[in-house]
């Protein structure tokens, strides 16, 4: 970071006069400041560096004391030493900054300070013009115990719970056979060699894409981070297995990291938690999309049992064969029942029955038919009888005659009903019962 200071200089509220320092760029890097000076130096004047490290000395003295919180590394310490020496950095490892500790702060810390451990010292920044180097000389030590760190955690938990990072909803199912299980673990660990021999003596033919990284410690969660990344982006790798052998809570402290936490829920591979840890677990199992309790049940998680499963085929086909076997014999029954029954037995007495039926229905209709056959012939005679009583046929037969004259031209006959019809010479027809008789008109008279 580069602070332009122009008139004066400002920092945690104090301030530099120009004619103190000049003016200066600050450049901030892992506890080193490198300083460029401008006016009123130039080419012709510049200053030593003894010169700039002494004006660097004098504006960080007016800082006064800090507290700053962050993890121990590199520590260094011997009893006839005057003091005892570290490196405090961030949980991410992107920044750090060497200490000097008082040697009664660090003999009196009610825990022994060790490596990785989370601590929080009141100190006063101190600027070395021989070395050119920042440091912290440190009066007070304040171990941060697993309390303070499992309520953080706690916090942390709770805060990304709500931004729906634990949801169910979103955790995928692990494949049943992968093709590529890739493995985050430290080199050479035991977690490593569990999950390889397990795995590989459930399913011999497994293949692992392993990537080791530190599991403990500042660079921890960087180094998972960046293996995370590679394995989702290998198309083999069908699941991902992030795996330590259980420990301390500071030890645990990377797989709570929120950038890891973050960097899980956006890999699009599914990822095992297999850190080995029950009773404060880590973020890391949550927000996974399986949780396993240890390196072992993650090798057994990942890995079909191929004894298992062969037996498994083995039952099914035992099953299979079985449940066709029982469908045949029901089958087999059914069709039998079926064949037993009497029109399977004796096909052909429906067909007899429907005879014997069909020649009785035929007896009916032809007594039906004659009997209709008898009513209409003796209506039609009672029918005719009538019509021949009321015919002129009875009438002649009673004596009546039906007399008709006969036109010269047309020779067409018509009845005689008037004595104008037939004038004296007509020609007549004389019609009675059994024929007819040709006469001429003689004379006519009218009817008295």
């Amino acid at each position: 970071m580069a602070v332009d200071v122009v008139g004066g200089i400002a920092c945690g509220g104090v301030a530099a006069a120009p004619e103190d320092l000049g003016t200066l760029q600050l450049f901030r890097e892992k506890g080193m400041i490198m300083v460029a000076a401008s006016a009123p130096t130039s080419l012709e004047r510049p200053w030593a560096v003894e010169t700039v490290n002494q004006k660097i000395r004098l504006w960080i003295a007016k800082l006064g004391k800090v507290w700053v919180e962050g993890e121990l590394t590199e520590i260094r310490y011997q009893p006839n030493w005057a003091s005892a020496f570290a490196v405090l950095r961030d949980s991410g490892a992107e920044a750090s900054i060497r200490l000097r500790i008082d040697t009664r702060a660090y003999t009196q810390s009610p825990v022994p300070l060790t490596d990785g451990m989370r601590v929080v010292v009141l100190a006063k920044p101190e600027f070395f013009v021989k070395r050119g180097e920042l440091s912290l000389w440190v009066e007070q030590v304040h171990h941060l115990g697993a309390g303070d760190l499992q309520a953080r955690i706690d916090l942390l938990r709770g805060q990304l719970a709500r931004e729906g990072l634990f949801d169910q909803s979103r955790k995928q199912r692990l494949p049943m056979v992968p093709k590529s299980i890739g493995l985050i673990t430290g080199d050479n660990s035991h977690a490593m060699r569990d999950v390889i021999e397990v795995a590989t003596r459930r399913w011999p033919e497994v293949h692992f894409t392993i990537i080791n990284t530190p599991v403990q410690g500042a660079a921890a969660a960087p180094a998972i981070i960046r293996a995370l990344g590679q394995l989702d982006e290998n198309p083999d790798v069908d699941v991902i297995v992030i795996a330590r052998g259980g420990g301390s809570v500071e030890d645990l402290l990377p797989f709570s990291e929120e950038s890891l936490i973050r960097a899980v829920y956006l890999t699009e591979t599914p990822v095992v938690s297999a850190i080995g840890h029950e009773p404060d677990r880590p973020i890391l199992d949550e927000v996974a999309d399986v949780r396993a309790a240890t390196p072992t049940d993650a090798a057994k998680t990942v890995a079909p049992d191929a004894f298992q499963e062969r037996a498994m085929l083995a039952d099914m086909r035992q099953r299979s064969a079985a449940a066709l076997r029982g469908w045949v014999d029901q089958q087999s029954s059914l069709i039998t029942a079926i064949r037993s029954r009497p029109v399977l037995a004796r096909p052909l007495t429906i067909v007899e029955q429907q005879r014997e039926l069909v020649s009785e229905q035929q007896q009916r209709a032809r007594r039906a038919i004659a009997a209709r056959i008898a009513a209409a012939s003796a209506e039609t005679l009672a029918l005719r009888a009538r019509v021949e009583a009321l015919g002129p046929a009875a009438t002649l037969a009673r004596g009546y005659s039906v007399v008709q004259v006969i036109d010269r031209e047309t020779k067409q006959a018509k009845v005689v009903t008037s004595i104008e019809q037939a004038p004296p010479g007509a020609q007549l027809r004389i019609r009675v019962s059994d024929g007819s008789i040709s006469a001429a008109g003689i004379h006519r008279e009218p009817a008295k």
